[in-house]
């Protein structure tokens, strides 16, 4: 009975060959570099994600400090954002002669009552947290192509609201 099995394995291992199949991972290995030279270029070692919107044409500069985590609002043609929510519409540029305080032509109504919001929800969450306090920051991204005017009335009603920090988003010049 014990010949009988060795014959059987031999049997089995006698009919192997020798393979000359080789794994070929040139081009795996190229993929491998490609992937990690994109994942490096593409990494952010800033806290702060500002995607600017495809319809926003930020100004050029060489700066190179890194923001911080605060309020974002945008200034588009189209109108005034605050965190993702439209707050004011301006018609190509231009602001509403409704949407101006009659008293003081530099105040933005709707603009101040969300900022104000803004405000008082910091405010809550720092009282509830010791480690966090309002400071008072703001990174507005602004369409390149408006009008000064339209930008100093934007921080200005920031400002009354409590944001007198204001920092300006730009694109690094290349």
């Amino acid at each position: 009975m014990a010949l009988g099995r060795r014959r059987g394995m031999g049997k089995y291992i006698d009919k192997r060959v020798a393979s000359t199949f080789k794994i070929q991972i040139t081009s795996m290995v190229d993929m491998f570099v490609i992937l990690l030279v994109f994942l490096l270029k593409s990494y952010s070692t800033s806290p702060v994600n500002i995607n600017p919107s495809d319809q926003l044409t930020l100004p050029a500069s060489s700066s190179t400090k890194d923001p911080t985590e605060v309020l974002k609002m945008v200034v588009s043609k189209t109108g005034i954002f605050i965190e993702d929510k439209k707050v004011v519409d301006l018609k190509d540029g231009a602001l509403a002669t409704a949407d101006v305080d009659a008293n003081d032509t530099q105040f933005i109504r709707a603009l101040y009552s969300e900022l104000d919001e803004q405000v008082k929800k910091s405010r809550t969450i720092a009282s509830q947290n010791s480690e966090l306090e309002f400071d008072g920051k703001v990174i507005m991204q602004a369409e390149r192509s408006l009008p000064y005017d339209i930008l100093r009335k934007v921080m200005y009603t920031s400002m009354m609201a409590g944001y007198s920090d204001v920092k300006i988003a730009v694109m690094l010049k290349e």
